[in-house]
């Protein structure tokens, strides 16, 4: 469920460049000829739960590694995995993705020669230091916030009253699948409210955005709380298909809402942030069910895929950024343009993960493990067998 979540990524940015709506600063690119409403319905749709779930996730694991691995390996753990990647590819791939936008930008408004364009952009040696978080801005709050429950979680540790309290609080409402919806839809409509926005949109500001960390940590300490209770995970089966539907109907209301009323996506609405917030818990609860229902089998196709997502969701957004460009005079529908380049992107990604990633340093760096060059599939049998045992 957290590759799926991060590889997501790949179509949002995708479809982002075929949007009706202008994204502004955080995503500058817009096809001139080819937009279609059917994309901005695509990106709202994936917005509406791909980063809540995976911090969900990203607690659960988190809490694993502080509960069975002792927090000192848990925080030399979330260093080599999330710190330094994220400051290393933060590094290599902003140049990158500052010529990506700025070829696809002046192709789109014809200014020139886009080549010299994008690389007066990077005239100057200041222009190769990051000025945002880019894509990678999940990262960086992932890491300030792993950093504050590893405190809290510390602290707790001296009041084990009040945790097992809180543990069984929790366990008596997610065993009940209405009071579960009930209880964090109106947590997360109280967190909205007060944030004063009924959609918290991702800030990739180098200074911490106290809307995007206080919204985040939540979910995130929804899945920490959540692992210790993981026995009553197969409890999220029941109704996680009438969940995700009905979350789809809702967010779908909620969209046509906003484009025929000219509201904006993130305003404060009482009537905007109750349907956010129903939403996002019916997809949380739905999905995670649907994947404990047909993901908990071992499948050697999706432990690849599940290993090559950190590398293929680092490297994707200036594929995406330069694809459009490329294809821009091509006068395709913008559905088909958008599979273009998401298609592209995906066999570029993957492809690259499979020859200059897994059997690598790259792929230790990433994954903390790197696969013989042969036998690949024996190796990650083998490793499965080792993890069970």
């Amino acid at each position: 469920m957290r590759a799926i979540m991060m590889l997501l990524g790949l179509v949002l940015h995708s479809a982002l460049t075929y949007n009706v709506t202008f994204h502004g600063e955080s995503w500058s690119l817009k096809d001139p000829e080819t937009t279609h409403i059917f994309s901005d319905s695509l990106v709202f749709l994936i917005h509406s739960f791909r980063m809540p779930i995976f911090f969900v996730v990203a607690g659960f694991f988190g809490a694993m590694l502080f509960y069975e691995r002792q927090p000192m390996r848990m925080v030399k753990n979330r260093v080599s995995r999330i710190i330094f990647p994220f400051v290393v590819f933060l590094f290599i791939l902003w140049p990158i993705t500052i010529f990506a936008f700025g070829y696809t930008d002046a192709v789109f408004s014809n200014q020139g020669n886009p080549f010299e364009i994008a690389t007066q952009a990077l005239s100057h040696f200041s222009d190769f230091i990051p000025r945002t978080t880019s894509h990678l801005w999940f990262l960086y709050y992932l890491a300030l916030i792993t950093s504050i429950t590893v405190i809290l979680g510390l602290l707790l540790k001296n009041i084990p009253k009040l945790t097992q309290t809180a543990t069984r609080v929790f366990n008596w409402v997610i065993q009940r699948p209405i009071t579960r919806i009930l209880f964090f839809s109106g947590i997360i409509f109280l967190i909205l409210n007060i944030l004063g926005t009924s959609m918290v949109d991702a800030s990739v500001s180098l200074i911490p955005d106290l809307n995007t960390f206080v919204y985040f940590l939540f979910f995130y300490l929804i899945g920490w709380v959540l692992y210790k209770s993981k026995q009553h995970l197969k409890t999220f089966m029941r109704y996680d298909w009438i969940c995700t539907i009905l979350a789809i109907v809702l967010a779908t209301i909620q969209g046509l809402t906003i484009q025929n009323s000219g509201l904006a996506p993130n305003g404060n609405s009482i009537m905007l942030i109750l349907y956010s917030s129903v939403v996002v818990c019916l997809f949380m609860f739905g999905i995670t069910g649907l994947f404990i229902r047909y993901g908990s089998k071992y499948s050697a196709r999706m432990r690849y895929i599940s290993d090559s997502s950190y590398w293929v969701y680092l490297i994707h957004l200036p594929i995406t950024a330069i694809l459009p460009g490329f294809i821009s005079k091509l006068h395709l529908p913008a559905a088909v343009k958008f599979m273009i380049v998401l298609s592209t992107t995906a066999i570029i990604c993957f492809v690259s993960y499979h020859y200059f990633v897994r059997s690598t340093f790259i792929g230790k760096f990433l994954n903390g493990r790197k696969y013989p060059r042969k036998n690949n599939q024996e190796s990650v049998n083998l490793d499965q067998v080792k993890t069970d045992k």
